[in-house]
């Protein structure tokens, strides 16, 4: 598909570092969000813009906001999700990809904390946070009809990894799929962010911020 309507750069997103010019992508008309997390605790260079999304959130502990840095138009596909051969497409379905900087691994959640550095673990993610994600998600609802819904399933990490949760999508499943999900989900992936993170709480944020 591509049509590509409503506004292509989220309000307030340093562009500073942008991968569209290096890597193209294609024309689409996005009906989904997929979140990741980053697990690390500052913006990644992405191997160059190779393994990019569309945005990054970065959380701003100090001021308890998040800094948000977009690399592709909303309406062109990153690189964030692995696409193999003679599957689903995945990057290029449709999907606008934001990646939350923090982890969802708890493991790496108690190392940071013991060794005093400042993180959003975001299955424990404090209410700003969730917050700053839902206004985004309330954006593409509002300005790209992006539904506020998606898999009632969000296991946590380790057990997200692969499909030990029984959360990935098959591939009927997510041609059809239209809304919010993590990398979890998307079939021909393995990887489990973003864990156990308290959607119920996103959408319900999500929606409030759409009624505004």
């Amino acid at each position: 598909m591509s049509t590509r309507t409503g506004p292509q750069h989220y309000p307030g997103a340093n562009r500073d570092h942008w991968f569209q010019e290096k890597f193209g992508g294609d024309r689409m008309e996005v009906n989904v969000v997929v979140l990741h997390t980053t697990e690390g605790r500052s913006l990644p260079d992405y191997q160059g813009g190779a393994s990019a999304p569309n945005l990054t959130a970065v959380p701003d502990l100090a001021t308890g906001k998040l800094k948000w840095f977009q690399h592709f138009d909303i309406d062109i596909s990153s690189r964030a999700l692995a696409n193999l051969r003679g599957g689903v497409e995945t990057n290029t379905l449709n999907v606008c990809q934001v990646e939350l900087v923090g982890t969802c691994d708890p493991k790496t959640h108690a190392k940071w904390t013991a060794s005093g550095k400042g993180h959003v673990y975001w299955p424990k993610a404090p209410e700003w946070a969730l917050r700053g994600v839902a206004r985004f998600l309330a954006w593409t609802h509002l300005h790209h009809d992006v539904p506020l819904r998606g898999p009632t399933l969000w296991p946590a990490f380790p057990k997200s990894f692969g499909n030990a949760g029984g959360q990935r999508m098959s591939h009927t499943s997510w041609n059809a799929f239209k809304g919010v999900c993590g990398h979890m989900h998307v079939p021909e992936n393995d990887h489990g962010d973003p864990g156990g993170i308290d959607f119920e709480e996103l959408l319900g944020f999500a929606k409030s911020a759409a009624q505004d």
